[in-house]
């Protein structure tokens, strides 16, 4: 791969990114041949960068026997289609590689419809050709190539059609999410979510918590498809907890809208623990990006502090066995003093029993007695109230107009009590 190039207007670490860009690449499999960061003083509308800089790039590309150019940023279509006519080699930008990735890790009938639909939102303003020197086979979308590939060969008004039903088969998609999560409500039992930073652990701590076997590798969007499992925690019989996609800083627009069904699972959680790589040097730049997209699902409050969202937000310190000592003992003070914060590591388990309590704590927390009458034949309800509450007494409370009753003191939490008293509906 020729150079990871980006603009000097980062917030973050142009280091940080230049690392996280090359991660991307491994994550689909490129051989990463050369990279550096090229600043970018003057926007130039034809091809991004000077004619200097687009010498060198192709001198390096020689040099390297790179057949591939990632530009870190993003790329018009114009400056695409120029750029590959000077370097006579591929070029994609930061949107491109990460719809690859998307296009090769869906598996699922939605997954594989959301990247669709946001590769030709990519893709339809924007000359496609076919390219064949990628010397293997893909399983994506074809963005990058491969032998006897060939890119999408329709006009725009077949790409729109195409779009359009894509759209109202995922608007489905939504409708009957909406269903499960009603469904959910009323049976049901809590949802925590795990959200985060891509490869800051999420699936690990995900198998760890329930004994699932989700891919979990040191690499970029290892985890695409939503996964969920039940658990159970201190004081709760039964959770759900969902494994989501990771965030990334500079997600695709494209990505963001296509993937929105999938992140309003998050908004309906009861709990989101926010898995955080510590280890990272650029843990704080990535707090921030995954607070910024739940303040754009309404989650958080738009300042991205964390705060003032309905939903609990229990932060997880994860590969605490990545610091040194010095770190570790400093950062685990800091996580001790704070009861929203947890230090852990999913690898060695450390940590894990006590996120389990707080989990337990927070999804407890505010019960009061509830003295209720439910039918004595209604066994469905009473064991709903034993599974899910703490049942202080139950004793027979005589005839009612359901016939024999029972009366049972139990503890709830108001939104257990509303999820019960809806089982009624």
């Amino acid at each position: 791969m020729c150079p990871d190039i980006r603009s000097h207007r980062r917030e973050d670490d142009p280091v940080a990114r230049l690392a996280e860009a090359e991660g991307l690449a491994l994550a689909i499999g490129i051989v990463v041949a050369h990279s550096y960061i090229l600043p970018v003083r003057e926007v130039r509308p034809n091809t991004l960068f000077g004619e200097g800089q687009v010498q060198r790039i192709a001198a390096d590309c020689e040099l390297h026997e790179a057949e591939l150019v990632i530009v870190d940023g993003a790329l018009s279509p114009i400056q695409q289609r120029n750029l590959e006519d000077k370097l006579k080699r591929k070029v994609i930008d930061r949107t491109g590689l990460i719809l690859e990735i998307f296009g090769e890790r869906a598996s699922t009938a939605e997954g594989r419809l959301q990247v669709e639909l946001a590769h030709l939102d990519y893709q339809q303003s924007r000359l496609v050709r076919s390219w064949t020197h990628l010397e293997r086979q893909r399983g994506g979308f074809g963005f990058l190539g491969g032998p006897g590939e060939t890119q999408i060969e329709a006009d725009r008004r077949m790409i729109r059609d195409r779009m359009g039903k894509l759209r109202r088969e995922l608007e489905q998609v939504r409708k009957t999410r909406e269903l499960h999560r009603k469904r959910r409500g009323r049976a049901p039992w809590p949802v925590i979510a795990l959200v985060g930073y891509t490869n800051a652990g999420k699936s690990t701590l995900f198998n760890r918590l329930t004994g699932a076997d989700v891919m979990a590798e040191d690499l970029l969007f290892a985890t695409l498809d939503p996964t969920m499992r039940a658990i159970s925690l201190p004081g709760v019989e039964k959770a759900i907890l969902s494994d989501t996609v990771g965030f990334i800083s500079d997600l695709p627009t494209q990505l963001v809208a296509a993937f929105r069904a999938t992140l309003e699972e998050v908004t309906a959680a009861d709990i989101i623990l926010h898995v955080r790589d510590i280890a990272n040097p650029d843990t704080a730049a990535q707090k921030k990006q995954v607070l910024n997209v739940l303040g754009d699902l309404g989650v958080v409050a738009d300042e991205g502090d964390g705060e003032g969202g309905s939903t609990p937000i229990i932060e997880v310190w994860n590969k605490f066995d990545l610091l040194s000592p010095e770190d570790a003992e400093e950062l685990g003070a800091v996580a001790a003093a704070d009861d929203k914060v947890l230090a852990i590591s999913a690898v060695t388990g450390a940590g894990l029993e006590t996120l389990r309590e707080r989990l337990g704590a927070v999804l407890t927390e505010g019960a009061r007695l509830h003295s209720l009458l439910v039918p004595a034949s209604d066994g469905a309800r009473i064991a709903w109230l034993h599974a899910h509450g703490e049942v202080l007494d139950e004793v027979e409370a005589g005839d009612g107009d359901d016939g024999p009753m029972r009366r049972i003191d139990v503890r709830l939490t108001e939104k257990e009590l509303g999820r019960f008293e809806a089982l009624d509906a």
